[in-house]
């Protein structure tokens, strides 16, 4: 798979892209990721990507003809072009799986007051973190990436994102390791008993309470 990150601010991703799992599948070439500096798209003498939206307001706007250039120029057969705004489809973790499918995903990070409204018609999708706003998309596209390539073959374990929450609609059961006992607060005798179908039905038991207790919407959709 292949990520490119389209944004003002790529030295952003400096850490992130160098960082803990996503270093390393970066480094054993299971996804090559690319940040591009949207300035370098701008025709414009001072790079300038950005300006007052027409009819007044505050903030400033990115302008169309920018992203565009860097869609046209980055984009090729195969690729998902998806803008990071508050006013897309909210992501989440079946959403993270059907983007594994993908050859190439194109990430627009959006900035200041918002997009010109045209530059919604280049591209595939609308993607949001959540219903709040950030200062910009950067941190959203950081969240996609984590989430989508940890489920990428080979980079951590199958079995470690099989049992997450949100899998199954349900959040994930309780861990502990040690010690066993901490200032009175026992790990549970099941967890030791070495009978498998018992420690899953009370794992399966745990992720049903604590999703009733927490995220009752999920249980709605189970």
């Amino acid at each position: 798979m292949k990520i490119d990150i389209l944004t003002l601010f790529p030295e952003l991703f400096v850490s992130f892209l160098n960082t803990s799992i996503i270093g390393r599948a970066v480094l054993h070439k299971k996804v090559e990721i690319k940040v591009h500096n949207l300035r370098d798209y701008s025709l414009d003498p001072h790079k300038r990507v950005d300006d007052y939206g027409y009819g007044g307001g505050d903030g400033m706007v990115l302008m169309v003809e920018p992203v565009y250039r860097a869609i046209e120029t980055i984009k090729k057969e195969n690729t998902k072009v998806i803008l990071l705004t508050p006013q897309g489809a909210v992501f989440h973790q079946k959403m993270a799986y059907d983007f594994t499918k993908e050859e190439h995903l194109l990430l627009i990070c959006g900035h200041y007051e918002g997009f010109d409204e045209r530059i919604r018609s280049f591209v595939d999708m609308e993607v949001s973190i959540g219903d709040f706003v950030l200062t910009g998309g950067e941190i959203p596209a950081m969240v996609l990436t984590d989430s989508i390539v940890r489920l990428l073959e080979g980079v951590i374990k199958e079995g470690s994102h099989l049992n997450d929450s949100f899998q199954n609609d349900l959040l994930d059961y309780p861990v502990y390791t040690k010690p066993r006992n901490f200032m009175g607060m026992e790990v549970p005798d099941v967890l030791f008993s070495g009978h498998h179908a018992n420690i899953e039905a009370w794992r399966l038991s745990k992720q049903i309470e604590k999703t009733k207790q927490r995220r009752p919407d999920l249980l709605e959709k189970r």
